[in-house]
């Protein structure tokens, strides 16, 4: 396990740089002075902006200033913006809010998501199968910034049973906000536990359990369910990181200052040491979290073993 664990992190360094490289290249590449950008409809002052340039190494080729940047983020600098704030600094007011926000709905996406699937597995072609399958066919078709307007209308403003807006001083306000990031993600897990049940309900060691005399129960979650869980858990790592970098939307519909909002205003602004700072961040909680789905699997198949 231990050998596994070294070369899976070795194996992400040449994931980052590539990622990066791309991201870099995307960001800093495209037209437009960022210099002239601070200035807005004036003319930027030319000597202040030939300062700025030398400043922030736009004078030098692409790959010197590449160089500084992932040099820089192995110590944990990620650079400063063009009106001298770090980056870091940033995304440490930033990143904590849309991460308990994604985890809000990773695990309300998990838990129902789950639940729905097994019991519309076990009740396939009944009342309560076909109302899973309606809801989450439902949920993937109607766009995030429409659900979440229609909870706030209903839930916050007409009945009162949740707050609209955020309050940093309240997790429960991260709540509805949760529910609806998780919207998409939970109609997914819920129609992938109920085809991989299905599957595994059909398979030999679960008629093989069932034939011994074990109860329902013990051969739903001990055998069939274990099982079923494999693709779900890839979903699900994958998810997470789709959680933090897809919050855009929900985030300037509630007013949460996480960030996607700043992610936004970012490219609006052409602040390209933030955009990349944030991506490559979020590039991390990928690898983090593909990491912790491959030895996952080791726990739920005994069968699956690591050198």
């Amino acid at each position: 396990m231990g050998r596994y664990l070294i070369r899976r992190l070795l194996q992400a360094i040449p994931v980052l740089l590539g990622a990066t490289i791309l991201l870099y290249c995307l960001v800093f590449l495209l037209p437009g002075d960022p210099i002239q950008a601070l200035a807005g409809e004036k003319r930027a002052d030319p000597a202040i902006a030939a300062l700025l340039r030398e400043q922030y190494h736009l004078n030098d080729p692409l790959y010197m200033r590449y160089w500084y940047y992932i040099s820089g983020v192995f110590t944990g600098d990620f650079g400063e913006t063009y009106t001298g704030r770090q980056v870091s600094e940033i995304m440490s007011e930033r990143f904590p809010v849309t991460l308990n926000l994604a985890l809000i709905a990773f695990a309300v996406e998990a838990l129902i998501g789950v639940v729905a699937g097994v019991f519309a597995a076990l009740r396939r072609g009944k009342f309560l199968d076909n109302i899973v399958l309606i809801s989450t066919l439902l949920l993937v078709a109607v766009p995030s910034f429409v659900l979440g307007n229609v909870l706030q209308l209903t839930l916050g403003v007409k009945w009162a049973v949740a707050p609209i807006s955020y309050d940093a001083e309240d997790m429960t306000t991260l709540i509805l906000p949760g529910v609806v990031l998780a919207s998409a993600s939970l109609a997914y897990i819920a129609r992938l536990t109920r085809t991989s049940m299905m599957e595994t309900m059909r398979a030999d060691f679960v008629r093989t359990a069932v034939a011994k005399g074990l109860g329902r129960g013990r051969v739903i979650v001990r055998h069939a369910l274990r099982n079923a869980l494999i693709p779900i858990v890839t979903f699900l790592g994958v998810d997470l990181g789709a959680l933090m970098g897809g919050a855009i939307i929900t985030e300037r519909l509630f007013n949460i200052p996480g960030i996607g909002g700043q992610l936004f205003q970012s490219v609006y602004l052409r602040e390209g040491p933030v955009v990349v700072g944030i991506v490559t961040v979020l590039v991390l909680v990928y690898i983090f979290a593909n990491l912790v789905v491959d030895l996952l699997y080791a726990v739920l198949d005994p069968r699956i073993r690591y050198a």
